[in-house]
């Protein structure tokens, strides 16, 4: 296992994608400024790495006088709580359907993967951005909306490794001592099929994160003045060619995340699973 870790194409994203987590996890406490406190006279400072900079304000201030490094910080701590809640939910909801989809078979299996295939059939982006307009910004709608556009995944990955499993001699003995099909369910399916859905999960983060920044910078995402990646970004256009640097900094944030995230589930998938990184659509 830690033989894995010597690997550089999971070390290098790893360690970053550790170091976003540590950064949003310790938010308070790295953040040098309150992200919604603001002074017009400090507004629109540029980094100070220009001239006319000022070292308290490593990275400028925003059109409020708002630290932009510490609404970068608090909105990693924001998007990544939201890449936790999301996938916990559809990650469960997904597995648990595909796991009873792939183990009951018959009329059951058959009504649910057509749900899964509409679902997946569904543009995301579009039916996010359509969720939230009707219900609103608000952290937990976004939360949600997320979840149920991404469940699908998880059902599909789910009932393609229980299949592999259902047959199995430690199932057929299971069935065979008398345990309900929950209990088989619960006690032997999902420790065999965890591992493939913790990758696939890896490889869903970046997708939350996109989708997340997305809805915010729309407007139907985290509101404001809550600080959000998708949000500063929004903000920052106004300013693109005065002070780039409101849009580039966030922007820049959201694709190191991303690429690193991407890549080490890229990675994981190929270390631990490399049928579904061999499978059309599994990157």
């Amino acid at each position: 296992m830690l033989s894995m870790f010597r690997n550089p194409a999971i070390a290098i994203p790893g360690a970053v994608s550790l170091f976003m987590v540590c950064i949003a996890l310790f938010a308070p406490v790295l953040a040098p400024f309150d992200p919604l406190a603001g002074s017009l006279e400090a507004r629109l400072l540029p980094p100070a790495w220009e001239a006319n900079g000022d070292m308290a304000h490593l990275l400028g201030t925003d059109r409020m006088g708002r630290d932009v490094l510490s609404r970068l910080i608090h909105g990693a701590q924001i998007s990544l709580s939201v890449v936790a809640l999301a996938l916990l939910i559809a990650g469960s909801i997904g597995s648990a359907l595909g796991i009873v989809a792939g183990y009951v078979g018959g009329l059951t299996e058959a009504l649910l993967m057509r749900l899964v295939d509409l679902a997946l059939s569904l543009p995301i982006i579009l039916i996010a951005l359509l969720f939230g307009v009707v219900f609103g910004p608000d952290f937990g709608n976004i939360v949600i909306i997320i979840s149920l556009v991404l469940w699908s995944q998880f059902a599909r990955m789910a009932r393609s490794e229980t299949l592999k499993i259902k047959n199995s001699e430690f199932i057929d003995l299971a069935r065979t001592a008398g345990l309900h099909p929950i209990a088989i369910m619960v006690r032997h399916i999902v420790p065999n099929v965890a591992g493939p859905l913790i990758v696939l999960a890896t490889l869903q983060v970046g997708t939350v994160i996109i989708i997340e920044a997305s809805l915010s910078f729309l407007g139907v995402g985290v509101p404001p003045p809550t600080p959000a990646w998708g949000s500063m970004i929004a903000e920052g256009r106004s300013y693109i060619v005065s002070e780039p640097w409101l849009c580039i900094i966030p922007g820049l944030a959201i694709l190191i995340t991303v690429l690193a995230v991407n890549m080490l589930g890229d990675a994981l998938a190929e270390t631990l699973n490399p049928e579904l990184a061999r499978r059309p659509g599994g990157h």
